[in-house]
């Protein structure tokens, strides 16, 4: 493993100093040994003069002539190799998230390029096991129909059969007839149709399950053999090369190799929608600063990929992933076992502990009371009147017994275990599987309701429903991402029906909220398509989709934007800058055809769109309107009037905080847009930093877009009826 390498860290690095001591580098071919047929052939090289006479090099390859061909590899890169082996001497434990990409591959023995070979990926595979979530092994019929008989009920039970079995006959008058057994057969009956029916209602229920699951079989692209191949994700093994595009889910806990714009929704582990950026670079960490709980160079199982893409060594599969840990969390011991039964003590429902109580309780009172009935009728001399030959101590015994065998109520198991059997029966019909039969009480005694936000009680689709631009605000309608439902209207407007507005409200075709739409989509990534199914997905990160949808609704698409404008340069979003942007170009010389083919009111009179190059900048409202020293300002009275740019002043700057922070009390997160034509054709820094220091400054500021996650339909109602029910609901989230 990485950590395990230190303990030869110090053999290794004398070797590659000692290797080092002189100034010429030598590559592999030169330190590996040559191929000669046989030794006369190598004699008759030399004598010939075909042989290398190099001294430094046959000096060197003397030197390692016993290494391995890992051991050339480090000596023909002992610069890079010295620098990482010196982490190891000084004793510092690199974490996967930080361990260089090849000292990581040679210990999973893969290839970064290549990955794993056919052959050893067999054999790890049935080394490591399958990769998925550890599942319980299923308990058959039979053993579900002897945990039931364990209950302490159905132990008393039991021993009343038994016991009245023994008083009919020892002291019955027909021992020999069956009619003698009729109390106890009547408890064996009740006993068995209690526990074949328990048995078989939650065999059924699991064997349904086992059938949803066998639903899905995911499949995953990984690198085996230098080839492409698809294979199911329970066949990824650690040091497989994994390749991510958008949409797919991460089979395995994974370091990057590379990485491409990529962003990943790890809401499966944090609880937040936002999507994380990550990279194959490993940035080091500052003196002081807290743990990340997901690092950037790594990707985890089950997380989707919202966009970019890239290729990812995987590091840890099934139980051990993140996923696997969590799993471990929920899910009680299996090992744990009472004889050679289950040990399901620890599942126990409300209504079990409830009626294992009450098993205690009659088998102490029933004890105790036949032990005085016992104590008493010896204590007067009381005989059989139908037979003076029985001791008066062997009756009172027999008369103990019979009145315990009567005080165990024979039909409350039964009655129980039908009940909650006819409950697992409803829920079937509202589509939902109950595992245990006992599970039903448990819902039915639910007090508190503790629910995740995102993705639980919203939908996981962030939605524009408002904006601000040029000091006017707009209400947008519409839910979830079908841009053929809702439209833009003015501030304040009401759709009557949730999606259409009145027409003399509408205000699509404002040069105001134009422009912003047109600035934001220029500067997003996502897209917007329909499905398989027919339904509205979008591709990209979840901040942008949003944006996307309200342009979609306002006819302006990325694909209708493309034929006016060619991007030339990105600068991705990062949590230090808080924003992103994008640098734009006319396609065509000719300007001025552009603008006569661009159907868009934009407000062309106040902000060059159609300037040598245009940047567009999106992000934190307070971060970007730090670059801002212009902005776009409107005519109040006039709705269609073309706004102007205008000097950014503290008041106006404070006026536009208070509209963020008037926002943002509702609940929406909001985004600001800005822009900047550029005049200076020439390239852009490499650099990214000086990139964007070029690009952000003397920003016009276009307009905020405020987004909300919304409720799920059926959630106020739901939340409603649980209240009724006296039944309290809370929310857990991150968000705060």
């Amino acid at each position: 493993m990485v950590k395990d390498e230190k303990k030869e860290g110090g053999k290794t690095l004398e070797m590659i100093e000692e290797g080092g001591k002189g100034d010429r580098e030598f590559t592999e071919e030169e330190l590996a040994p040559p191929h000669r047929a046989t030794v006369g052939e190598a004699l008759s090289e030399i004598v010939k003069g075909k042989a290398p006479v190099d001294e430094e090099v046959e000096k060197e390859r003397h030197r390692h002539r016993f290494d391995n061909k890992a051991g050339i590899v480090i000596a023909a890169h002992k610069t890079e190799t010295l620098e990482t082996f010196t982490q190891l001497e000084v004793g510092a434990d690199i974490e996967v998230h930080e361990a260089p990409i090849a000292l990581l591959a040679s210990d999973l023995g893969s290839d970064k390029a290549k990955g794993m070979t056919t052959e050893d990926a067999k054999a790890r595979l049935l080394e490591d096991g399958p990769n998925e979530l550890d599942k319980p092994p299923r308990i058959t019929l039979c053993m579900l129909f002897i945990i039931q008989l364990t209950q302490v009920i159905i132990a008393l039970l039991i021993a009343a059969a038994v016991a009245s079995a023994v008083i009919s006959a020892t002291a019955g008058s027909s021992p020999g007839s069956v009619l003698s057994y009729v109390d106890s057969i009547a408890i064996a009956i009740i006993v068995f149709l209690n526990a074949i029916v328990a048995a078989m209602t939650e065999n059924s229920a699991n064997g349904a399950l086992e059938a949803l699951s066998a639903l899905s079989s995911p499949i995953s692209t990984v690198i085996r053999d230098g080839e492409e191949i698809e294979i199911p994700s329970t066949d990824i093994i650690r040091g497989d090369i994994v390749v991510l595009n958008t949409g797919d889910v991460v089979p395995a806990d994974s370091r990057l190799i590379f990485a491409t714009d990529l962003k990943v929704n790890e809401m499966l582990l944090t609880g937040e929608s936002e999507d994380v950026a990550k990279t194959d670079k490993v940035k080091k960490k500052k003196d002081g600063a807290p743990e990340k709980l997901t690092p950037e160079t790594m990707v985890f199982s089950s997380c989707t990929v919202k966009s970019g893409n890239g290729r990812a060594l995987v590091v840890r599969t099934g139980m051990d992933t993140r996923v696997g840990q969590i799993a471990a969390l929920l899910t009680s011991e299996t090992g744990d076992k009472k004889g050679c039964l289950p040990d399901t003590s620890a599942n126990q429902t409300p209504l079990q502990v409830e009626l294992g109580k009450l098993a205690v309780q009659i088998g102490f009172l029933a004890c105790g009371c036949c032990t005085i009935v016992f104590v008493v009728g010896v204590a007067v001399g009381a005989s059989d009147p139908d037979n003076d030959d029985i001791p008066s101590w062997l009756y009172m015994i027999l008369i103990a017994v019979t009145l315990t065998v009567a005080a165990i109520p024979e039909g409350l198991p039964l009655c129980v275990t039908i009940s909650l059997s006819t409950g697992c029966s409803d829920m079937v019909k509202e589509n939902v599987l109950m595992r245990k039969i006992a599970a039903v009480e448990t819902l039915g005694s639910a007090s508190i309701i503790c629910t995740d936000k995102t993705g639980t009680l919203t939908e996981g689709k962030m939605t524009t429903v408002k904006a601000w631009a040029a000091f006017r605000d707009y209400n947008v309608s519409g839910k979830g991402f079908d841009p053929t439902s809702g439209g833009v209207a003015r501030g304040g407007a009401v759709a009557a029906d949730e999606v259409n507005f009145d027409q003399a409200d509408k205000r699509d075709t404002d040069p105001s909220i134009v422009s912003l739409v047109v600035s934001a989509v220029l500067c997003s990534n996502a897209t917007l398509a329909r499905n398989e199914e027919g339904f509205w997905t979008p591709r990209g990160n979840s901040s942008e989709a949003p944006i996307i949808v309200l342009g979609a609704k306002m006819g302006i698409w990325p694909t209708d934007l493309e034929k006016f404008f060619g991007r030339v340069a990105e600068i991705p979003f990062s949590s230090s800058r808080k924003m992103m942007a994008t640098v734009v170009e006319p396609v065509k010389k000719d300007v001025a055809a552009l603008k006569a083919e661009f159907k868009y009111p934009i407000a062309a009179d106040a902000v060059d769109f159609f300037a040598p190059r245009v940047g567009h900048v999106k992000g934190a409202p307070n971060y970007i309107l730090e670059k801002c020293t212009t902005l776009l300002k409107s005519n109040d009275s006039d709705p269609t009037s073309q706004p102007t740019a205008v000097p950014m002043t503290p008041e106006l700057k404070a006026e536009i905080l208070a509209k963020v922070d008037e926002l943002s009390s509702q609940a929406l997160r909001v985004l600001a847009v800005a822009m900047r034509p550029l005049t200076d054709t020439s390239e852009l820094p490499e650099d990214v930093d000086a990139k964007f220091d070029v690009l952000c400054k003397d920003l016009v500021l276009v307009g905020l877009v405020a987004s909300i996650d919304p409720e799920r339909d059926g959630v106020k109602q739901a939340v409603t009826d649980a209240r009724n029910a006296s039944v309290r609901t809370v929310m857990i989230t991150g968000d705060y």
